[in-house]
């Protein structure tokens, strides 16, 4: 099929419960090479098809392509990543903004969202979720125990927290090396709402939301991860008669606490890093291009690593333990 006649429309499918109920929407493929989300969903549209499930209560919104354009590419975006900055607009100009013109009043019209992406490297999947309860500017939320039990059901056993904080004091000292003279970071100036993704929107419209990383990009089993995600939560919701398995546990709890941005392109890490290897206190990470050192400020782990960042922009990630139980 000729790539134009994937990419004029965003679809959906939702079923409607005839007793009352919460409103559950599951995405795939926000990133169009992150495609067990997409699998996982299809295997769920031919069980309720079959009537092997049957949706009783509320209702339930799949949208399997989030981004048709990027997912025709096989590549994580088309013009722009969807899932910063992810706010509708009147005047949209890339493709994803069009997307999200369509895909955020969806997500409004919805209580609950289980996100599915991948990674791409190795690793185990973890889930990410939202603050605790709090009335700040940054992200007021109320459904902090509803989210927690959505996390703990939905079959993994690591869960990190802290990214829309992390981010912001991110924006803040890239906003200083802009005005101490760093090109590369003034040119990579973003407002903190550039953080904002399918579920930061989520939770600004009221309602509560997890990204699931399923798994390595190309790992068949993620799929089955994102299935069994999408099952539970079913279960979880009482939205179908499934059985609900107990929480996971003990989880390993972590939240982001700093983003390390990028200088210059003569920066390096000092060795191959994956999201979740530990580091020691003090332990060398990186060094800058004027010869510096990036060292870890305390036991921890990395995140994120990404040795393709672009100068101004963020590198890597720090998580350390968290005091929140799930």
């Amino acid at each position: 099929m000729h790539a134009k006649h994937l990419t004029r429309h965003l679809q959906a499918h939702t079923y409607h419960g005839l007793e009352p109920g919460p409103r559950l929407i599951v995405t795939g493929a926000v990133h169009g090479n992150e495609t067990c989300g997409t699998r996982a969903i299809e295997r769920v549209l031919g069980e309720l098809t079959r009537g092997d499930v049957e949706i009783e209560r509320g209702s339930v919104t799949f949208v399997p392509v989030c981004n048709p354009l990027a997912y025709t590419l096989g590549q994580r975006m088309g013009q722009r990543n969807l899932n910063r900055r992810l706010q509708p607009g009147a005047s949209p100009a890339q493709f994803e903004d069009h997307i999200a013109n369509v895909l955020c009043p969806l997500l409004a019209a919805h209580d609950v969202l289980l996100d599915l992406h991948s990674f791409r490297g190795p690793g185990k999947a973890f889930v990410l979720c939202g603050p605790v309860d709090n009335v700040g500017t940054l992200e007021p939320f109320a459904h902090e125990a509803q989210e927690a039990a959505l996390v703990a059901h939905l079959g993994v056993e690591r869960v990190v927290e802290g990214w829309m904080p992390a981010y912001a004091d991110g924006i803040v000292r890239r906003r200083a090396r802009a005005q101490a003279g760093d090109a590369a970071a003034a040119a990579a100036i973003e407002d903190p709402s550039y953080g904002i993704g399918t579920t930061e929107y989520m939770r600004s419209q009221g309602g509560y939301a997890v990204t699931l990383e399923c798994g390595q990009h190309e790992d068949p089993q993620a799929a089955d991860v994102g299935w069994h995600a999408i099952r539970q939560t079913l279960a979880l919701l009482h939205l179908a008669r499934l059985p609900l398995q107990p929480p996971a546990r003990p989880m390993e709890a972590l939240r982001l606490t700093t983003v390390v941005d990028r200088h210059a392109e003569a920066d390096t890490f000092v060795r191959s890093w994956a999201s979740f290897d530990p580091v020691a206190a003090g332990e060398l990470i990186a060094r800058r291009a004027d010869g510096s050192e990036v060292r870890a400020p305390a036991a921890g782990c990395i995140v994120f690593p990404d040795v393709g960042a672009r100068p101004g922009h963020e590198w890597f990630y720090l998580a350390f333990p968290s005091e929140r139980r799930f």
